[in-house]
């Protein structure tokens, strides 16, 4: 719960502190600008706080790991969805509409994730999960969508470092494997998900596990 928390605000600190210039700038996420994603942060925000008053009475059905679709095709950019999305976001016009939309939906679903009982059951995308689950989720949502804000943006604020740790574990244990001790956690999210290819180097180190990649979430 601590650690949804520290990912969320360090995400959203990153937002508020970029000039506006950069939201013009491309993201990780492909076919999206700064804008797109942080549009996309506005969306998830508002999927966080349905998703904490939806309780479930059954049993659940998924947890942090089994929450995701995993394919081997990274986004293109072209999905209908993706669309919609890049044409909300050119609609705010300016990035203080986008910066206060953010602050102002993300701010409530931090509250509500703080205020919330792991224990609780809720219902998301079809499926029953506790709370302590889906916001372990969402660290690596937030983990990952913070990698792709920076992408292009070095003087952005760092993620942290907790949140890549963990951000492994989880992707680990949805590819049933550990990756090489020897590869840094960013780089593992990177090149796990599909955000980057990896090097000649790093494909020696990977070894049969390259063949593997990319497990692309969604």
């Amino acid at each position: 719960m601590d650690l949804f928390a520290r990912s969320w605000n360090a995400l959203r600190t990153a937002v508020a502190e970029l000039p506006d210039e950069e939201f013009s700038q491309p993201s990780g996420c492909a076919g999206w600008l700064v804008r797109d994603l942080v549009c996309h942060l506005v969306i998830d925000a508002q999927d966080v706080l349905v998703t904490l008053v939806t309780p479930a009475a059954t049993e659940p059905t998924r947890d942090a790991a089994t929450y995701w679709e995993v394919s081997g095709t990274p986004p293109s950019g072209d999905d209908p969805l993706d669309a919609v999305t890049v044409r909300l976001a050119a609609a705010y016009e300016e990035p203080r509409l986008l910066k206060f939309h953010l602050d102002d939906v993300g701010s409530a679903a931090g509250r509500a994730a703080a205020l919330a009982d792991p224990g609780l059951r809720v219902g998301t995308r079809g499926q029953v999960m506790t709370v302590d689950d889906y916001l372990t989720a969402y660290v690596l949502e937030w983990t990952l969508h913070h990698l792709d804000l920076v992408a292009h943006l070095p003087d952005a604020q760092d993620v942290p470092e907790e949140g890549l740790a963990r951000s492994r574990r989880l992707l680990e244990e949805i590819a049933g494997t550990a990756f090489p001790a020897s590869l840094p956690d960013e780089d593992v999210l990177l090149v796990g998900t599909g955000r980057r290819p990896p090097t000649d180097a790093e494909t020696a180190v990977l070894g049969e596990l390259a063949d593997r990649l990319p497990f692309v979430l969604a």
